[in-house]
């Protein structure tokens, strides 16, 4: 569990009415009773209801309302009407600030019960890769442009299937709830179909018609969907997505592009040729990286693009989790801020144990 510290602007605020307190009381006694400082006391539960609950408020509006009383008595203003006016306003700036709070409160437990849901829903629908499977190595890093927000449009599975690993990356075009809620049915169909399909073209033909069924228009799901089985290659369906990574043995890189260019899922109508499988070689030692656009289009103050092929040797580190956590640091270096668009990072390694037989997700 972590403990979440408060801020120095938080720090600030809850020490202004205090402050307010102090700063008031002594420049109306300095001043005297005919310069009027004594209105200002309502600035006290003014600035506790920025910060803090109902009861906080209530009580920093009561020490105000008697600060007030006692320094209307010592300038004799409760002879005449200022006294009770500067009371007054005590009162209704801290019924107020009591009122606020409480509504403060109230949206802030339902984000949390929000947040709640998202963090179950991450779980279910981008649950965690296995780190291993077959004779891979799998890490994941996502990264989403929305502040706070655990999911997005970008999605990512590896299922070890009896027709080899498989696995998915893909960009849905939108942003927010819907967006989501397509990621969800990609993510569903391929869970189920990447086991029952012994062929990837005609697992690739499923995943088009279940998204086709569920989106309207013009929307539309980027993908490219990879298989590795024990004949040390891979096997690319790429549908309009940007082309994968994949660092060799001694350093050089290669992103393999498709024989040619099919249009993304959920495009695909009828009598439109899907996507060609390509072959690339892929062996022990050698390491595949499928990404989203929010990484090559990430984009630093001087407008350049993020260079993943110059970044590629930061993947040198021992551990594949801890080396996509230097490539996804480096990337957020890279923005100086927070992303603009969604970042998904799927790094696999070829190990080469298990090769040749059917292992188990971890």
């Amino acid at each position: 569990m972590t403990v979440k510290r408060p801020t120095s602007s938080s720090v600030v605020l809850s020490w202004m009415p205090v402050a307010a307190m102090v700063v008031v009381a002594a420049a109306d006694v300095v001043a005297g009773p005919g310069v009027g400082f004594l209105p200002l006391a309502a600035l006290r539960p003014a600035f506790a209801g920025l910060l803090g609950g109902w009861r906080r408020v209530a009580l920093i509006g009561a020490v105000a309302l008697v600060l007030c009383v006692g320094l209307g008595l010592y300038d004799g203003l409760f002879q005449e009407r200022r006294g009770f006016s500067a009371m007054a306003s005590v009162a209704g700036v801290t019924g107020a600030g009591i009122a606020a709070a409480v509504m403060r409160g109230r949206r802030e437990a339902e984000l949390a019960s929000v947040r709640s849901i998202a963090e179950v829903a991450q779980r279910v629908l981008l649950r965690p890769v296995p780190r291993t499977a077959g004779p891979l190595q799998a890490a994941v890093s996502y990264t989403s442009a929305v502040a706070e927000a655990r999911i997005g449009g970008d999605l990512y599975e590896v299922v070890a299937s009896p027709h080899g690993v498989r696995v998915i990356v893909g960009d849905v075009q939108g942003k927010g709830l819907t967006a989501v809620e397509t990621a969800a049915v990609v993510l569903g169909a391929f869970r189920e179909a990447a086991h029952d399909e012994p062929d990837l073209v005609v697992l690739g033909e499923r995943l088009e018609r279940s998204v086709a069924r569920e989106l309207e228009g013009e929307k539309f799901v980027t993908a490219v969907l990879a298989e590795i089985a024990s004949d040390r290659e891979v096997v690319f369906l790429n549908y309009g997505h940007p082309a994968p990574m994949v660092v060799r043995r001694d350093g050089t890189l290669d992103f393999p592009q498709p024989p040619s260019y099919a249009l993304p899922l959920g495009l695909g109508a009828h009598g439109i040729e899907g996507p060609k499988p390509h072959r690339v070689a892929f062996a022990p030692g050698e390491q595949l990286l499928l990404y989203t656009d929010g990484v090559t289009e990430a984009r630093d103050e001087a407008g350049s693009f993020y260079p993943l092929g110059e970044r590629a040797h930061l993947l040198k580190a021992s551990d594949a989790h801890g080396a996509l956590e230097a490539l996804r640091a480096d990337l957020m270096r890279h923005t100086a801020g927070p992303p603009h668009d969604d970042a998904a990072m799927l790094l696999l390694r070829y190990h080469g144990h298990g090769e040749g037989k059917s292992v188990p997700i971890e």
